[in-house]
């Protein structure tokens, strides 16, 4: 579907501490984008603008914080606002049956009901302006489950169906909705990922303990399978700039071979025989 091209160049962009975030700041910057990039810790905030950005201070966990974000960017920018890019979000590894209501609530409130009360507050903006631009970064695992990742991969999951329902919903406005599913990326998620679990999950009372000291350390130290077709989070930024400057944007954006994988077997393969590959991966990643 062509869309109105972005009249106001600004894009708010969520999670930039580094990473994804900070790639596609520089990147669209150097496009000639106005740029309002977030991040939640206070070194974080200092790196960005030292770099030169006018930045914003956001947990899209807190509601509080969210409808601060949007107005210090109206403030900023005379009311008016492009696109936004939520790119933020947070994982932690995991069975299922391992993890607390609050470690899944979470990964929700962050991964989902953040993101879209902040994309929510735009809209009634991008509506009256009659152009704007919608980017969810999702994952491969919003196509496809990954065991011991399974909360993590059920918020994309959600995710991409918020977005597949509020693309339609949009549509008679002229406001793109388009998804950006990375694979695996050279940013700090798997060490955090690794950090989150030990940090968290009560491996002495788990039947994959054991196992789980294993799997931190491979996350930590680039022992994982899929580190040989890890991309830098440029790659992913190049298809943000697609989503926010083609005249007919996409409705999804693979990055990297597993990312096109993933979505060839979520479309195409039996379950039985998706099952029996990840019981596969499982036995090589865990013994």
């Amino acid at each position: 579907m062509k869309v109105p091209p972005v009249a106001d160049k600004s894009v708010l962009i969520t999670g930039c501490s580094s990473g994804i975030g900070r790639a596609a700041a520089e990147m669209l910057r150097s496009k000639g984008w106005k740029v309002f990039p977030t991040a939640r810790k206070s070194a974080d905030l200092e790196s960005l603008r030292q770099a030169g950005f006018e930045v914003v201070e956001l947990d899209v966990s807190s509601s509080a914080s969210i409808a601060d974000a949007v107005d210090k960017v109206m403030d900023a920018n005379g009311g008016r606002l492009g696109a936004v890019v939520n790119n933020a979000g947070f994982g932690m590894p995991g069975a299922i049956q391992d993890l607390t209501r609050d470690a899944m609530r979470q990964q929700f409130e962050v991964n989902v009901f953040g993101l879209q009360e902040l994309t929510n507050g735009l809209i009634p903006l991008f509506r009256k302006q009659g152009y704007g631009r919608i980017v969810n970064v999702s994952s491969v695992v919003g196509r496809l489950a990954l065991p011991f990742m399974g909360i993590y991969s059920a918020s994309k999951f959600a995710l991409e169906a918020i977005s597949d329902a509020q693309r339609v919903e949009l549509s008679p406005d002229s406001i793109s909705v388009s998804l950006v599913e990375p694979g695996p990326i050279r940013t700090r998620f798997s060490t955090n990922c690794a950090g989150q679990g030990e940090e968290r999950l009560d491996t002495g009372a788990s039947k994959f303990g054991a196992a789980y000291k294993q799997y931190f350390e491979k996350r930590r130290n680039g022992g994982m399978s899929e580190d040989r077709f890890r991309l830098p989070p440029e790659a992913v930024a190049k298809k943000i700039l697609h989503a926010l400057e083609s005249p007919r944007p996409k409705i999804r954006y693979k990055v990297t071979l597993p990312a096109y994988l993933g979505d060839l077997a979520a479309r195409f393969v039996p379950a039985r025989w998706i099952d029996r590959m990840m019981i596969d991966h499982v036995k090589k990643r865990f013994g």
